[in-house]
């Protein structure tokens, strides 16, 4: 059968100019100026991999499960980089971390734990719309609460 095609025409793709994008810059030039005017060129750029920071993070949560029975816990040595609020703990802990979440501090604050963190880290998360005012005031409290 021959479809509509005639007898040699409907062998591969000659009546229509080519395979898909063949003939792009010599008989289907005018419809690739029209319908892909992005077709050529290179666009955007890439950022290169070696100023990506990634952080490893680790939710309060899995601070039992990861290391049971321990009460006090460097993340900095076990190489977690930040500290998150999710999930929930039954014990008192005091965690020495690089950067953590307002929530995972007062998770475990709230079991009577500790956080310690830099002190610039930690004007960093409390830094607000306010400015340095509200900073100077977080870190006092923040000062005031690790000495009770």
């Amino acid at each position: 059968m021959t479809h509509g095609r005639g007898k040699k025409g409907g062998r591969g793709a000659g009546l229509r100019g080519g395979r898909g994008n063949a003939g792009l810059c010599k008989h289907k030039f005018m419809y690739m100026n029209k319908y892909m005017p992005d077709h050529y060129g290179s666009h955007g750029f890439k950022r290169p991999q070696s100023i990506i920071k990634k952080d490893k993070i680790i939710n309060v949560g899995q601070l039992e499960d990861l290391f049971p029975g321990k009460k006090d816990i460097d993340l900095t040595k076990e190489k977690y980089d930040k500290l998150l609020g999710g999930g929930n703990i039954k014990t008192k802990i005091k965690v020495k971390v690089d950067s953590a979440s307002e929530k995972a501090v007062k998770k475990i604050e709230d079991k009577g734990g500790e956080v310690i963190l830099p002190e610039e880290k930690f004007v960093e998360q409390t830094s607000d719309k306010s400015g340095e005012e509200k900073t100077e005031e977080a870190i006092e409290e923040h000062n005031e609460n690790k000495k009770d």
